[in-house]
């Protein structure tokens, strides 16, 4: 797995969580789980890439219905102590290096591409939505994501 993937991975999770530490739990459960169903893995379906974030997008999904499920159980007034405790506010750094480094691979795409992926992979948004915002057919969408992220995982860091 290329570093972009798990930086992607990562970005997602902490977008969607909202929380750093619930971020790398759910790409280490989204690692787990493609390795106990790799077999099933079919690259004529898609990428390992988006194979890897259906996963996540399903664990993300199980891990804010068991958040909902039991919710914070601390009484009102720890929760001032629990605020000032040193390092109770999430770790923003690992998130805004991914951010950076989506930003960075985004950036060298040419215009269309780097739409079509901020649209369909990063907002998690169905391809025809995508395609009718654009105007342009479902398959033209389709297309620029695939070669969007062939590009992106052939781009050196840093370059």
């Amino acid at each position: 797995m290329l570093a972009a993937d798990r930086g992607l991975l990562h970005w997602r999770a902490r977008h969607g969580l909202g929380d750093a530490g619930l971020a790398e739990h759910a790409v280490q459960e989204t690692l787990l789980r493609a390795w106990r169903s790799c077999s099933q893995f079919d690259a004529r379906r898609g990428s390992v890439r988006t194979w890897l974030l259906a996963i996540e997008r399903n664990v993300i999904i199980d891990i804010a219905r068991a958040r909902a499920a039991r919710p914070f159980d601390t009484a009102w007034d720890e929760v001032g102590d629990l605020a000032a405790m040193p390092g109770a506010d999430p770790d923003f750094v690992d998130g805004l290096v991914d951010g950076l480094l989506v930003a960075e691979l985004l950036s060298r795409l040419p215009k269309a591409q780097r739409e079509a992926v901020v649209e369909v992979i990063l907002r998690d948004r169905a391809y025809r939505e995508v395609a009718a915002d654009f105007g342009v057919p479902v398959g033209t969408v389709k297309t620029r994501v695939h070669y969007a992220l062939r590009s992106m995982r052939q781009l050196p860091l840093g370059a």
